[in-house]
């Protein structure tokens, strides 16, 4: 397959590196400062067995794509940079192209799916970061990411085994899911300590924040009847694979990066955001990510520093 990796940030980054060294075909699409370093010298990838540079063509539009019948999109932006990427794909990508979702969250896959027939979707575990223009820092080695893939709704085809298969040889553990989605929500459940480890201060009252919006998330998607893999299967599926990294110093998930970036957004409203919209059309109370989300909100607007408040006058307030 050829690959357009739409986002080539901290996890479209390393996958499309590992992909273009592996010998696959691949556009990256980035924007601002890191598309110019990665048209200026290629894009950095920070790897367990060295710094590798990849010379990848590299674009901020799709229309400068080479569409062809075996083209697959890696959508790899934020949740909330989704819309104006799908946007692009849409006024320049064939309508028959395979867009796969690897991005955090569950929103993703239907707004894709009303716009593109052969949507999929990717249940990414991949830590990684990008803190500086044209370099991305794969945290594991040897297998950097275990990205597992599914058609929306449901099942596998040809696709999704030509992918797994590709990121197979790239060094990456990959396998097809009937039930994608399910994967997704326990990743969902996972990602909601983003926005707590963001925007707290480490700690106790942070542990406890982070325990308490995990399991409002967990009631709100076992209330709304959606399937979502048991948190036993899912250790059983990460297993041993992802082994960090000693040399590097372990900062913190995306959230915190789009904080210490001062990008001036985040994608909290996707993840903790994901878990309030769904408690509203339910009308179950979900006071503690909603918390959370006002809380990262907070700092991502106003360009506080990460991790400066305080997660026990939170709790105080809550119920």
């Amino acid at each position: 397959m050829d690959y357009v990796v739409y986002g080539a940030g901290a996890v479209g980054g390393v996958i499309g590196g590992h992909l273009h060294l592996a010998g696959s075909a691949v556009t990256l699409v980035a924007r601002g400062d890191h598309l110019a370093a990665i048209r200026a010298r290629g894009l950095t990838l920070d790897a367990g067995d060295g710094r590798h540079r990849v010379d990848a063509p590299a674009t901020d539009s799709a229309a400068d794509i080479g569409w062809t019948d075996d083209t697959v999109v890696l959508l790899a932006v934020k949740s909330h940079q989704a819309a104006a990427a799908l946007a692009d794909l849409r006024a320049h990508a064939p309508a028959d192209t395979p867009v796969v979702c690897a991005t955090n969250g569950i929103a993703t896959e239907v707004s894709t799916l009303r716009l593109f027939a052969r949507t999929y979707a990717m249940c990414v575990m991949l830590p990684a970061s990008h803190l500086e223009p044209g370099v991305v820092v794969a945290s594991c080695h040897p297998t950097p990411a275990i990205l597992d893939i599914g058609r929306i709704p449901h099942g596998t085809d040809d696709t999704t085994a030509a992918v797994s298969a590709d990121l197979r040889a790239a060094g990456i553990d990959s396998v097809e899911r009937e039930d994608i989605m399910a994967a997704k929500r326990r990743k969902l459940v996972m990602n909601l300590g983003n926005g707590v480890d963001a925007s707290f201060a480490r700690g106790p009252a942070a542990d406890e924040l982070a325990e308490r919006a995990s399991a409002e998330g967990e009631h709100v998607l076992a209330a709304a009847g959606l399937t979502v893999v048991s948190a036993e299967d899912d250790a059983a599926r990460r297993g041993s694979v992802l082994q960090r990294r000693s040399d590097i110093e372990r900062g913190g998930g995306s959230t915190w990066q789009s904080l210490s970036r001062g990008t001036g957004d985040s994608e909290i409203d996707y993840l903790a955001g994901e878990v309030v919209l769904q408690g509203r059309l339910l009308g179950v109370p979900t006071p503690v990510n909603e918390a959370v989300v006002a809380a990262t909100r907070h700092l991502a607007t106003s360009g506080g520093p990460p991790r400066s408040l305080d997660a026990a006058r939170v709790l105080r307030s809550l119920p």
